[in-house]
């Protein structure tokens, strides 16, 4: 039994052992009510789904058979559901949560296959259902959660079959197939026990080569990073240390952080589809989860993982400062997080397997926890104090989780940092911070000042003992309270409450078991409350104080608004303390309270009685509520009365003319007393009972005086006394019962995993009415519940008040006594007994359902509730009829009929706001489940025994909530009683109502009521739909028809009810003649919402016309037909909505035999018209429409036929809408006049802006609520081009493919005599003019190109041949963009994977092959490449057919000749297409289609289209120094004449440099567009010409050369090129040009750190040679850049090469200084050698910007010693100090003690500056 169900209300547990039998009632129900031939009856299934949710949620005890046995027929439901996804969504979700509950006591086994079926039907294929995308979306995150939670239990050899499944959709990485497989196989791949056997070190090395195939992608990385982190944990058999370097140099390129000065976030990421982001919903951060994993579960005994993990912790821990925060702080805040969160998982899951098998070789020992905790404590130190709030919290949650691991390294440092925050007087916000730690650390500082830790007492002054730290920081959270600096504040409460959460009692006797010896506590709380209460006098109220009835018992000030430390703090403290301290504390709180009159403190001070209350009722009500009482009665008899309070008929007649008012400082006082008593009774219970005359009189005399303010502070007063009289509540909570086994002063927490019944823990008393407490409730409600109801029906019936004004006053009394009774009781109060078909309802007890729950005892009778309503109806009515402008009555009167109507919704609402409190969940209050302080570990997390109980307290009031709620939905024949739904009416009545607070109101409780009574909901829909029909309708009845219309509730329904749904469509469509904007606006929201949550229509709504009601199918559909022409002069949005309408008719009911098959006909002819429609939005409908209509494509020609040649076909089967359709386009001129009016779509603006694809045209021409019904489905099938776009060349394209795919869809479903009738009118647009023609012309030629039918070959060699031609001879440049994409179109690949070639890509191919005329514009070669380049991105190159190897490297030849072409355009088209074309030959290489090299050798002679890498690269680096030479004979002017002379030297000079800019325009393609991984080799080549070219005369050139630059530092190359790599830049370091050089530094910082882990000890050593050698280089800027470029590298580098190169400079300097006494010799020294050592010195210095290592003082005053040296080197040395004192400024005051009085006057020397006369 789960902890919180056995410490239930006495009453309540007994009640929950019979659950066990209701459940397994309720699974029989389930499996009689599903009928596994009939798919509909899914339908009647859903209503036991929230059912079964409540069960789990009830943490009911279950037995396992039925759990096993409603998994089983969940899944089968499941799979049988197909095309119902709201019915899989329901029960997906529960099986999700089954299946996550007892994954460990379940043994099932499911298939993946058709959970991946029912994934690619519903998601990944072109016919998408009508479903609105919300549910789409809900329906997709329910499927991968579920194939999540059934992964376990896939069966042996899945992993292998799913590997074998996607492994070919990777093979072409430039494909977004392979997006779509990565995530399918980190979706599905199974790393269970049973398929174990699949995962080995081959596997490995695939994944890992994958991984490394799409660099710098987000969506890629966390794809792999998840897969493998999941094996890495799953497998500890398999050896991973060959692949740790490369593992983690990955890991530390994912973390997208600046290096160096560089921008920190990719350059150019590979843009991931949207759909395909949006499926496998990963936000494009740093995947920092998955990589924490892998770090933790690679930790071995022994393994170099370790090692690893500290040099990646030492390369990212400067990101973690405050001063570097930026974007990144977001992923490295989550890195730690889960870092410190999966370790701790990782050594409770050691621990407890611990006593079966003892495996030396995988557990951590204790040598590498305390490494591990040493690394990440660098992390956390860094952390601790950032300006990102989330982070700081992050690092005091993980400081306190591993101070129970390693206390003695994470304490000294939290208590040296609690130290430093006290002292500094600069940084406030320091202290909130440590004082959160400490708070958090608590009960790890008690455990250890106990265990006597010894405390390394060097690093902290004064402190001998943890618990002198605990004693410094209770007696600081003293100053800490402040009412002008509240998160300190809040701070300190809450580390009180965390400290004396540990402590069993407070008390003063020292003894030798206490915890703080040396403290006094009755000093230390006179203090304290005299703090507190300054506090309390000081607040400002957060609001001013809102008038009327709704207002809370108060508004709080900051201690209450911004989380329960405040009160939670009072109640533990004053839990905790021993008798005689807790009755000085209630002397003074008396004192207080009595004295001061606050009315901006209301709930604090009413909170701090309340904790008094509860902790000693007796003793408190005596001290406190007694005084408090009489006080308030002597103040009431002062004031003047209106003599409502009582009964109606008394003093009506003799009601004074004139008003007495009451003063407003006496009104103040007496509200402010009575709502500080309502709050401080809450829990008093049965001693509140000698005192009860007294409450009657203050109740009474409140609701009689005249002032509003007071009647509702009685209000409270009323609520809470008969709150405490009945309901359940705990006492005593707060004391300690269970003492720790460590030591007696400490409570003992408690662990909810742990509890069973065997060995009880103490349970929470509670708080069970008495007699007499229930005999006092019901008293009460008499006088002010059932005497009030009279009074109301009094004056409604028989007007007793002549005065409208009196009359208005006694009804607002009167309904405020009736809403406060039932506030008190709420569900006390028995619920009306529900009506059946055939009389009352005996008892329910034949219902199967039960869920054990009660707010408190009974009082009152159901009777008494039926009353009530009568009554309230009665009043309603005349409410409405007199007094309807009154907007606080009607507010008063619907919150009653709320309470009335919907039982057990405010238990509800309560449990919800309190859920989000934090208090239970505070790190300070967790003990985590390892605690290696004591040794004692547990299966969860150890709580305090208080919280647990305040858990158990929630969960009795939520099940108090749903016990009764689903009655009427488990028993068909039960139906709500009169009272309801007269109730009902009034509400609706209500929520048409003039002002918006009463509509808003109203609707809010009616959908309540209609939830709990699903039958009422067609009622409800027929009366308000029929509203919208009539034309004179005022503007409130349309808002709040919407209003209620809007809710899910209702549009669930309407998926079922045939009537409901075709009333509601038509009052929508009907509605047009409404005038007013607003209901205008409401209307199309409302019909956009319809649209968003469409969740199909169920089978009964097809069926034939039934007797209930004459609308059947078909005509519904004729008659909303009739209005969507445009001849029915409806507003364009309505007949907008009337074709949208149609659409969601017609697919929903596609399938269906019920529909005849000429009503579809009829509906996709309807919207082939409409692409000629007159209005914009029609037409765009229309082209959605038609996309899913055409589907059935009997004219295209099979893959299988095209074997056969095409004569073999057999008489063609026709399209079932073939003749609908053919007589409509073969009109007249249709063709024209729809290319025509699709051509008004295309907007073509002035700036065209880069992603407009996909939304049609840009926002200017739509509305927001107009686009969203224009564009209602998530479009999934829009996400061509199937195949990554990078190229900028392409311009920004206005070509949909919507439009394309339509021309294609109709050529498909109705074949040729489509292309006949559509030729004339394309050679028509070919040729306009306008480019938005030009966009239509390209669209439909694309469809046409890409169709595949019968004929179309005989079709191109007729005339589209001809065509394509003339578009590419055509001189125009502007719809370049549209014709590039509409031939990309036309050769995309068919298949899922893009391989099989559509027919005509080898003619298009041929034909762009043909050479050009010899004279033509430059834009015309520059478009033919283009187009070129746009094919071969389409054509897959695994597999790549003889032909098409053999035109690539015809293309290759033609290119390769013309790479010095004199226009830019055609260069970088040039460029661009070799990029293309190098990689695809290489991609197909790589898949061993090793004859494209046979058939080159058979050739005499090898062009340099055969070896093409390595005539780049040879050419390339000749080049270079020739370019070079120019740029420095042009620097040296060199006289025209003589160059002529010498030939052509000048224009060959021109040549050069033209061909090495398309050589960089090939680099910058291959990087941008992810293809770089083949030409890995050439590329590292290249950095030769591009580092070295970074500066030259020809500025083109050079940007070029920056652009390839900053692209290449952010690619890391692996072995083999690495080495290769090296030496480039290893000889570039020599370079005699400097520029080279400083460029070559530049290169050097990002290379070093990109390939930190991979690169071999020797390459960094030459590396780091070769930077120390242009320390001393002879140009002063390299020696700088060398210097800066050092102090990087010695972050983060290896510790030899650090400390070797900080020794030497050491050396060095300490020498020059010596030689320097010397004069002569010194300045016999070059400048460049002396600078040189300066400058090493400064690195050391500069490499360590926050900390003070113990080499650094000495460093530093050498360093300063220079400072009289001649200027470069003086200015070296200033910065360098004036840096150091920068960064180390915030902790001066304690680095400085690491120096000597000698070093400190050396470096206050240096600060000085220097006079102008010295």
């Amino acid at each position: 039994m789960h902890l919180y169900n056995a410490w239930l209300p006495p009453p309540v547990a007994e009640e929950t052992k019979r659950e066990k039998e209701a459940f397994a009632g309720v699974v029989k129900s389930v499996k009689e009510s599903y009928n596994p031939d009939d798919p509909e009856s899914v339908y009647s299934t859903l209503k036991w789904v929230s059912v079964i949710d409540l069960f789990v949620k009830a943490k009911s005890e279950l037995s396992m058979e039925d759990v096993s046995d409603i998994v089983e027929v969940g899944l089968q439901l499941f799979q049988i559901s197909e095309n119902k996804l709201y019915a899989q969504v329901r029960w997906g979700s529960i099986l999700v949560k089954l299946l996550n509950k007892y994954r460990k006591k379940l043994s099932l086994k499911i298939q993946w296959r058709p959970l991946y079926n029912i994934l690619t039907h519903t998601h990944f294929t072109r016919n998408t259902g009508p479903e609105g995308w919300r549910l789409r979306q809900r329906h997709f995150e329910t499927v991968t959660s579920l194939v999540r939670s059934c992964r376990r239990f896939f069966p042996p050899g899945s992993a292998s079959e799913i590997w074998s499944e996607f492994r070919s959709l990777l093979e072409n990485p430039w494909h977004n197939a392979s997006f779509e497989g990565a995530g399918f196989v980190r979706l599905f791949l199974p790393t269970n026990f049973d398929n174990q056997d699949f995962f080995h070190h081959e596997w490995i090395k695939i994944c890992l080569d994958h991984w490394g195939s799409m660099p710098n992608c987000q969506f890629w990385n966390s794809q792999w990073a998840s897969i493998t982190a999941r094996v890495i944990k799953s497998y500890n058999f398999i050896d991973w240390e060959g692949f740790l370097p490369d593992l983690f140099n990955i890991y530390l390129n994912m973390f997208e952080v600046p290096v160096a000065n560089g921008s920190g976030s990719y350059p150019f990421s590979i843009d991931v589809p949207g759909n395909t982001r949006f499926l496998f919903a990963n936000r494009t951060v740093t995947p920092s989860k998955a990589i924490a994993k892998s770090i933790v579960y690679l930790l071995k005994s022994g393994g170099s993982a370790q090692r690893q993990f500290e040099k990646l912790a030492n390369l990212l821990e400067q990101y973690y400062h405050p001063s570097n925060g930026g974007r990144w702080t977001y992923s490295l805040e989550r890195f730690l997080f889960h870092l410190v969160n999966i370790f701790q998982k990782r050594l409770q899951h050691e621990q407890l397997i611990k006593d079966i098998d003892e495996q030396s070789g995988l557990f951590m020992t204790q040598s590498d926890r305390i490494s591990f905790v040493n690394t990440v404590l660098k992390l956390l130190d860094r952390g601790q104090y950032s300006k990102n709030d989330q982070l700081s919290e992050t690092v005091a949650a993980a400081t306190s989780i591993l101070s129970y691991v390693e206390p003695s390294l994470v304490l000294p440092f939290l208590a040296s940092r609690f130290h430093m925050a006290l002292e500094t007087m600069t940084a406030t916000h320091q202290l909130k911070t440590a004082v959160t730690s400490i708070a958090f650390a608590g009960r790890s500082l008690f455990f250890s000042s106990l265990s006597a830790l010894p405390m390394d007492s060097t690093n902290v002054s004064g402190l001998n003992s943890y618990a002198d730290l605990l004693m410094i920081s209770l007696s600081n959270a003293l100053l800490g309270m402040d009412a002008n600096d509240p998160p300190k504040t809040l701070a300190t409460m809450q580390l009180l409450g965390s400290l004396f959460s540990n402590m069993s009692t407070v008390d003063d006797n020292i003894n030798e078991g206490s915890l703080i010896p040396s403290l006094h506590f009755s000093e230390w709380l006179d203090e304290f409350f005299c703090r507190l209460f300054s506090l309390l006098q000081h607040l400002e109220p957060s609001s001013v104080l809102n008038e009327g009835v709704s207002s809370p018992s108060s508004s709080g000030t900051f201690l209450v608004e911004d989380g329960p430390y405040y009160f939670c703090m009072l109640e533990i403290l004053l839990g905790r303390l021993s008798d005689s301290l807790y009755k000085q504390a209630l002397k003074k709180i008396s004192k207080f309270v009595t004295t001061n009159i606050l009315p901006g403190a209301i709930a604090e001070v009413g909170l701090l009685c309340c904790a008094c209350v509860h902790s000693n009722p007796q003793e408190a009500v005596l001290q406190l509520i007694k005084p408090m009482l009489e006080s308030v009665i002597s103040s009431l008899k002062a004031t003047p009365t209106t003599g409502f309070g009582c009964s109606a008929n008394s003093n009506a007649s003799s009601s004074k003319k004139e008003k007495a008012t009451i003063s407003p400082a006496l009104e103040t006082a007496i509200g402010y007393q009575l709502k500080v008593l309502s709050v401080a009774i809450s829990y008093a219970g049965p001693a509140l009972l000698h005192y009860r005359e007294q409450f009657k009189e203050v109740i009474f005399s409140a609701f009689d005086s005249t002032s509003w303010k007071i009647n509702g502070a009685g209000d409270h007063v009323l609520r809470s006394l008969l709150g405490s009289l009945v309901h359940y509540y705990p006492i005593d909570q707060y004391k300690c019962v269970m003492h720790h086994p460590f030591s007696a002063s400490l409570e003992n927490w408690i662990d909810t995993k742990d509890f069973s019944i065997d060995k009880p823990v103490i349970g929470p008393k509670w708080h069970v009415p008495v007699e007499d407490e229930i005999k006092f409730a019901n008293e009460l409600l008499k006088l002010h519940f059932e005497s009030a109801l009279d009074d109301l029906l009094t004056i409604c019936q028989s007007k007793i008040h002549s005065d409208p004004g009196d009359e208005k006053d006694h009804l607002k009394v009167t309904l405020l006594r009736v809403d406060s009774s039932l506030q008190g009781v709420l569900s006390c109060l028995p619920d009306f007994s529900p009506s059946s078909e055939n009389g009352m309802v005996k008892e329910a007890s034949f219902s199967p359902f039960l869920i054990a729950g009660a707010t408190g005892s009974r009082v009152g009778s159901s009777e008494l509730r039926q009353k009530a309503a009568n009554v309230i109806h009665e009043t309603c009515k005349y409410l409405l009829k007199e007094k309807s402008d009154d907007s606080i009555l009607l507010l008063l009167l619907i919150r009653v009929i709320d309470t009335l109507g919907n039982y057990g919704s405010s238990e509800y609402e309560e449990w919800s706001n309190h859920r989000q409190a934090w208090k239970l969940e505070s790190t300070a209050i967790i003990e985590p489940p390892i605690n290696f302080i004591v040794s004692s570990h547990s299966e969860g997390k150890r709580r305090p025994r208080w919280a647990l109980i305040d858990k158990a307290y929630m969960h009795n009031t939520w099940r108090s909530s749903q016990s009764s709620f689903h009655l009427s939905r488990m028993n068909g024949n039960m139906s709500p009683s009169d009272q309801v739904t007269h109730l009902m009416d009034d509400l609706l009545c209500l929520s048409l109502h003039g002002y918006e607070t009463v509509r808003r109101l109203a609707a809010k409780s009616i959908l309540k009521m209609m939830k709990r009574w699903p039958s009422t909901i067609s009622k409800c829909v027929l009366t308000l739909a029929e509203k919208f029909r009539n034309p004179s309708l005022p503007e409130n009845v349309v808002l709040g028809s919407c209003a209620v219309l809007s809710s899910q509730t209702v549009l669930k329904r309407l998926t079922t009810d045939r009537k409901a749904l075709s009333s509601f469509l038509l009052g929508i469509l009907y509605s047009s003649h409404n005038e007013s904007q607003k209901a205008q606006k409401a209307i199309t929201e409302l019909f956009v919402k319809y649209n968003i949550h469409f969740a199909g229509l169920s089978r009964s709504i097809f069926g034939g016309p039934s007797q209930a009601d004459g609308t059947d199918f078909a005509g519904l559909v004729a008659e909303i037909g009739s209005m969507s022409f445009e001849t029915s002069n409806l507003h364009w949005r309505y007949n907008l909505m009337a074709n949208r309408v149609l659409l969601l008719l017609a697919m929903a009911s596609r399938n269906d035999p019920n529909v005849p098959a000429k009503v579809l006909s009829e509906i996709a002819g309807h919207f082939l018209k409409n692409l000629k429609s007159q209005l914009p939005q029609s037409r765009l409908l229309a082209i959605s429409a038609l996309n899913t209509l055409l589907k059935e494509s009997p004219h295209k020609i099979s893959a299988e036929n095209r074997v056969h040649g095409q004569g073999s076909l057999q008489a063609d089967p026709k399209s079932s809408l073939e003749e609908a359709l053919s007589s409509i386009f073969q009109e007249e001129g249709f063709f024209s006049d729809t290319l025509n009016s699709l051509s008004h779509v295309h907007i073509i603006t002035d700036m065209d802006t880069g992603s407009s694809r996909g939304h049609y045209g840009s926002s200017s021409l739509q509305s927001f609520a107009d686009k969203s019904i224009t564009r209602f489905y998530f479009d999934f099938s829009a996400s061509w081009p199937r195949t990554p776009s990078w190229i900028s060349l392409f311009g920004s394209d206005t070509f949909y493919s919507n439009f394309a795919r339509i021309f294609k869809r109709l050529i498909q479903e109705c074949g040729m005599p489509v292309l006949l009738a559509l030729k004339n009118a394309l050679e028509e647009f070919v040729d306009a003019k306008e480019r938005s023609k030009q966009c239509v012309a390209a669209e439909a030629f694309a469809g046409v190109l890409h169709s595949d039918v019968l004929g179309v070959s005989e079709a191109w060699d007729s005339w589209m041949m001809v065509q394509l031609q003339n578009i590419i001879h055509s001189p125009s440049v502007e719809s370049i963009p549209e014709w590039a994409a509409s031939i990309r179109y036309a050769a995309t690949g068919k298949g899922k994977s893009g391989t099989r070639a559509p027919l005509l890509r080898h003619k298009v191919i041929d034909c762009l092959m043909k050479p050009l005329p010899q004279i033509v514009a430059t834009s015309v070669v520059a478009k033919r490449y283009t187009f070129l380049s746009a094919i071969l991105i389409e054509v897959s190159p695994v597999g790549m057919p003889e032909s098409e190897i053999l035109v690539h490297y015809n293309l290759l030849d033609e290119l390769l000749s013309n790479m010095s072409h004199s226009s830019a355009q055609v260069r970088e088209a040039i460029g661009v297409a070799l990029s293309v074309l190098c990689s695809n030959l290489r991609l197909c290489a790589s898949f061993g289609n090793a004859h494209s090299d046979e058939s080159g050798a058979s050739n005499a002679d090898i062009t340099p289209a055969r070896s093409w890498d390595r005539y780049l690269v040879k050419r390339a680096s000749e080049l270079v120094t020739k370019i070079q030479n120019v740029s420095a004979s042009e620097a040296l002017e060199i006289p025209k004449e003589k160059l002529s002379e010498n030939g052509m030297s000048s224009d060959h000079s021109k040549d050069d440099i033209k061909w090495m800019e398309t050589l960089f325009h090939f680099i910058i393609s291959s990087l941008k567009s992810g293809r770089s991984s083949v030409l890995l080799d050439v590329l590292v080549e290249l950095l030769y010409p591009v580092i070295s070219l970074q500066e030259t005369s020809n500025k083109d050139l050079s940007n070029l050369a920056k652009a390839a630059f900053e692209l290449l530092k952010w690619r890391v190359t692996r072995e083999p090129h690495l080495r290769k790599a090296v030496s480039i830049i290893l000889s570039l370091a020599n370079d005699p040009n400097w520029r080279t050089r400083s460029a070559t530094l530049t290169f050097l910082r990002s290379f070093m750190y990109r390939h930190d882990f991979i690169l071999s000890n020797m390459d960094k050593q030459h590396i780091w040679q070769a930077v120390e050698k242009l320390l001393i280089d002879s140009q002063l800027e390299v020696r700088e850049h060398a210097a800066a470029v050092l102090a990087g590298l010695m972050k983060g580098g290896d510790k030899d090469l650090v400390e070797d190169f900080r020794r030497r400079a050491y050396e060095q300097a300490a020498a020059l200084i010596k030689k320097r006494k010397h004069r002569s010799t010194v300045s016999a020294l070059p400048v460049a050698s002396v600078h040189g050592s300066i400058l090493a010195l400064a690195a050391c210095v500069l490499s360590v910007p926050y900390d003070m290592p113990s080499w650094l003082p000495e460093h530093v005053t050498l360093l300063a010693r220079f400072v009289s040296e001649p200027s470069p080197l003086k200015s070296t040395v200033t910065k360098a100090i004036a840096e150091f004192r920068r960064t180390h400024a915030d902790t001066w005051n304690v680095h400085k003690d690491s120096f000597t009085e000698e070093q400190l006057e050396v470096l206050a020397d240096t600060s000085s500056s220097s006079s102008y006369f010295a």
